[in-house]
């Protein structure tokens, strides 16, 4: 990566060794975590998973979300992830399941001085409403899901560019690159000026690949085909043919 690289990047995930491994890269300049990461990961304590990641992380900024679906839960649950540590921001849903907006919820909080990180946004419009609730806070992340807007086949740049605009009068807010797909991801965020990008343990492993030779990668992947043809015992026995097709007799 240059070393002129102005974007952040922090590990996205809630495996506990995969995070300790990760905070010994001083490339990982902070974490991000989610409901369904701890899920797949098998958490079931919130509590002592954040303060095992806290123990972890040296510091950096580590975000821990809410599971609650009414905003007074929201709020309350807030309160109580904020108090595990400085570096902590809490993320919030831009709705609940009901798409009720969280707004109300973002501006009380920012009020009472919370670190939020507002996430799941697909839509200018979110952005807008999120940027206003959040533009007296301390200090606040609102993440964008690039990845998944480019799944729906809209292009995230033009998107992406524009919530830049619209955060950039409020310079204690940062916009997230969220769930990026490909390492090209970190090289646009980067581009647009875009502060922060979340991305994931599997993606980060594909960091030294970059300025790779693609003569040296080509011929790698033709070997790689090859050894695989190998491994697998693939044959084919030709066989000559004994008689001559219809279609070509006279």
């Amino acid at each position: 990566m240059s070393t002129e690289r102005r974007v952040k990047i922090y590990a996205d995930g809630a495996d506990l060794a995969s995070m300790r491994r990760l905070a010994r890269e001083r490339l990982i300049q902070g974490f991000t975590t989610n409901p369904t990461l701890m899920r797949q990961a098998g958490v079931t304590h919130y509590a002592d998973f954040a303060r095992d990641v806290l123990d972890c992380v040296s510091g950096r900024p580590v975000s821990f979300e809410v599971f609650a679906d009414t905003l007074d839960e929201m709020e309350r649950q807030a309160l109580t992830i904020a108090a595990w540590g400085p570096n902590v921001y809490v993320k919030i849903p831009v709705t609940n399941t009901r798409g009720v907006s969280t707004a109300p919820v973002l501006r009380s909080l920012a009020s009472q001085g919370v670190q939020v990180n507002v996430t799941a946004l697909l839509t200018l419009p979110q952005v807008a409403a999120c940027t206003e609730a959040l533009r007296h806070s301390k200090a606040a992340c609102i993440s964008v899901f690039a990845g998944r807007i480019a799944d729906t086949w809209r292009d995230p740049l033009p998107v992406m560019q524009a919530a830049l605009e619209i955060m950039r009068p409020y310079p204690q807010l940062e916009l997230i690159w969220a769930s990026p797909r490909e390492l090209l991801n970190i090289r646009q965020a980067d581009d647009l000026g875009c502060h922060i990008i979340t991305v994931t343990p599997e993606l980060l492993k594909k960091l030294n690949l970059v300025d790779k030779d693609l003569d040296e990668y080509s011929l790698e992947t033709v070997r790689m085909f090859y050894e695989d043809g190998k491994q697998a015992g693939l044959s084919l026995r030709v066989e000559s043919p004994t008689t001559t097709p219809a279609m070509l007799v006279p």
